[in-house]
């Protein structure tokens, strides 16, 4: 049974909180050219525990769910929940996230633990379509807007969070690079 209390979180740990930015800029497809839209968005990550798989792996996990609205019009337009897992043993880091366009992404990379601190890190992580991570999609979205790569730096300190990110797409006939970024602060 998971006890979010004591699993090691190890560089997960900076992350517990709630995270408002109003600096965001995502720059997505339109059928004849690409729009630039500043948004806002609040970020909650939560402990939850650790679990094992096959009495093999451990994981520390933090779940989180992220709102992001635009400035426009304060309208939602982008809802995510998913997980920051660590497998320390590996020196492994993976985030799997959905959101409700029929999308699920699972994307890892490799962390030096001798680089914590209690002061700040760093988590690159990427998958590509059909690799060992992995992306999942609805029939709809492999036809009409497939999600080809995933890409994200996320930097934390106990005040700030910041992330870029990169969704590559096939989409109005043609590939597209789908870019978000955003600072944030540390509300709670």
């Amino acid at each position: 049974m998971p006890n979010e209390n004591t699993a090691d979180y190890g560089p997960l740990s900076l992350l517990f909180g709630r995270w408002k930015g109003d600096k965001g800029m995502d720059l997505a497809p339109e059928p004849n050219e690409n729009v630039i839209s500043p948004y806002y968005e609040t970020i909650t990550f939560e402990r939850a525990g650790d679990v094992d798989n096959a009495d093999e792996q451990v994981l520390a996990i933090a779940r989180y769910h992220l709102s992001v609205r635009r400035k426009s019009n304060d309208e939602t337009f982008h809802d995510q929940v998913g997980y920051w897992l660590w497998d320390k043993q590996n020196q492994l880091i993976m985030h799997s996230f959905t959101i409700p366009r029929g999308l699920s992404i699972l994307a890892g990379g490799m962390f030096n633990e001798v680089n914590v601190n209690d002061k700040e890190v760093t988590f690159n992580v990427a998958t590509k379509l059909g690799e060992d991570e992995g992306i999942a999609q609805s029939p709809f979205m492999l036809d009409n807007a497939k999600t080809t790569e995933f890409t994200q730096k996320l930097t934390v300190n106990k005040k700030e969070l910041t992330y870029s990110q990169t969704t590559m797409l096939d989409i109005y006939g043609r590939n597209v690079d789908h870019t978000d970024s955003n600072t944030l602060q540390k509300v709670e």
